[in-house]
């Protein structure tokens, strides 16, 4: 973030420290070091380097051992980081349905590399849930949907989804059925716990195209091409991505 139209960037780092002076001032009406200290769960020591840094930059008034407050462009630029973090919280928690602390994790992790563009695209998804008729019937709806949260209970929504369900399942055939040389595309990706989030870490995604390329004598495990990367799938992994053989063209994740 580029401050006072001068060629100094904060990092992700002063971004937090600043983030976290606003919300001292804002509940406290005031911040001093051993404050922020504890809150970000660091050292007096490694503070002060950073309010001098702040303070060079023109965001904070700073005097060593003395109450710490924003300038007017201080507040400025922590109210733009404190607007990404409320954004990305709500859609983790009020949306994704993610434990508070976590979300609150991630938001802090996010909030520094989400760009105006996305935040105004984030705020429109947010709008839309207010103000369309069927927004909040479309909250519920993906909240309970028992096709992609395996912790709920059976999908009582009419939306026809399960109607189709038996369909599906003929059409989408899991990966470590699928011939060597073939190539599917991911319609859905199958368990829970470490094993599904290896296989999303590893980029297997819905609308991500895949290439079997050969599989073990025994069946495992097998080698898939991905993203241009040959990685190796044991069988019990394999059998949790469901692909489709003859798929439409989709937008893969990240492309």
């Amino acid at each position: 973030m580029a401050v006072g139209g001068k060629s100094e960037t904060l990092t992700g780092s002063l971004e937090d420290y600043l983030e976290t002076i606003f919300e001292l001032v804002r509940d406290q009406k005031v911040a001093r070091v051993r404050d922020i200290a504890k809150i970000r769960g660091v050292r007096s020591a490694s503070v002060t380097p950073a309010m001098k840094r702040l303070a060079e930059m023109g965001l904070i008034r700073y005097v060593q051992r003395e109450y710490i407050d924003l300038t007017p462009e201080g507040e400025v630029a922590a109210r733009k980081i404190y607007a990404r973090h409320q954004a990305l919280t709500r859609l983790f928690v009020d949306v994704l349905k993610m434990p508070a602390d976590l979300a609150a994790k991630d938001a802090c992790a996010m909030e520094h590399s989400l760009s105006g563009e996305g935040l105004d695209h984030l705020v429109r998804f947010f709008e839309f849930l207010r103000v369309c008729p069927g927004g909040e019937n479309f909250l519920e709806t993906f909240h309970s949907c028992s096709l992609v949260h395996t912790d709920v209970p059976l999908c009582a929504h009419q939306c026809g989804a399960l109607a189709r369900k038996g369909e599906q399942e003929e059409e989408a055939m899991s990966l470590s059925s699928i011939a060597p040389g073939a190539r599917a595309r991911v319609t859905q990706v199958s368990g829970s716990g470490a094993i599904r989030q290896r296989l999303l870490d590893m980029g297997v995604l819905p609308g991500v195209l895949i290439e079997v390329e050969r599989v073990a004598p025994a069946g495992d495990p097998l080698w898939i091409k991905l993203q241009g990367y040959q990685i190796s799938l044991r069988h019990k992994e394999a059998e949790l991505v469901k692909v489709a053989v003859d798929p439409v063209p989709a937008k893969p994740f990240g492309q």
